[in-house]
């Protein structure tokens, strides 16, 4: 098996782990149908996938070998564990996704292709997926950038890459765990309900639980959160100015969405 068809292999695995859970335990109700949102969302993902693959063809894996058989970057030119350079890598990057999630909350040009993320009405594993082209491309220059000056290997490139795409689908689902396991869980990671907080109209909400996968850099950077005004039911899911609706979820709609006017 090659390591695109594994890599896809553990993503469709997860993803439908991820809709039969969502679908047998549901934690919210959407005001909008599945066929609606996913349309919309689904569409975009292959959109965003055949423009990054166009721009950058290599990859981020790819820049990473070029790095290395370039000898580019911290890691391809210090002499440490195999185990400690994959280790550091992934954290590191982990680091970095943490901080541009969080820039393009706080920089206006950037936060209005974000935006067409968390202007979904409802979180489910499809919203984990959503992006507009351009934040994807974005995303991957600025990845592929601190590959280039860490000199990640590439096997640390894939392994924080399906960890990410995992973790996104994970706790965007809609499914609430148990207290009893939610509570120590979220300890380590963020759990759907820390994630929902972060999709919540109220800005100070969702200017929080940056984090894609571990909490302890929002612990550590002081944008931890782990409790909303409302209750996990009561939340109110989107953006006050893209209203729950058929045109709003549509494709087109979600293209356009960061050059609108407001």
């Amino acid at each position: 098996m090659t390591d695109a068809s594994l890599r896809l292999s553990i993503f469709f695995t997860i993803l439908l782990a991820m809709l039969v859970l969502e679908s047998c335990f549901p934690a919210r109700k959407s005001k909008l149908t599945k066929r609606v949102r996913w349309l919309g969302n689904f569409s975009l993902l292959i959109i965003s996938s055949v423009i990054a693959r166009l721009l950058v063809p290599i990859g981020v894996a790819g820049i990473a070998l070029f790095a290395a058989s370039q000898n580019i970057g911290i890691f391809n030119n210090v002499n440490l564990p195999s185990w400690l350079v994959i280790t550091l890598s992934i954290v590191l990057l982990d680091l970095m996704i943490y901080w541009q999630h969080r820039v393009f909350h706080l920089v206006p040009i950037l936060w209005r292709f974000h935006r067409v993320h968390h202007a979904d009405s409802h979180i489910d594993a499809s919203t984990g997926l959503r992006f507009h082209p351009v934040e994807i491309v974005l995303s991957i220059l600025l990845k592929g950038l601190a590959v280039l000056i860490l000199g990640v290997p590439a096997i640390a490139v894939i392994i924080f890459e399906v960890a990410l795409n995992g973790f996104a689908l994970f706790n965007h689902a809609n499914i609430r765990l148990p207290r009893w396991l939610e509570y120590p869980l979220r300890a380590i990671l963020i759990t759907q309900v820390l994630h929902r907080i972060h999709h919540s109209q109220i800005v100070e909400e969702t200017n929080s639980n940056y984090g894609f996968s571990v909490s302890w850099w929002d612990r550590l950077f002081g944008s931890y959160k782990s409790q909303a005004q409302k209750t996990d039911d009561d939340l109110d899911i989107g953006l006050k100015s893209y209203p729950a609706n058929k045109k709003s979820a549509g494709l087109l709609s979600l293209l356009k969405m960061p050059f609108r006017r407001d």
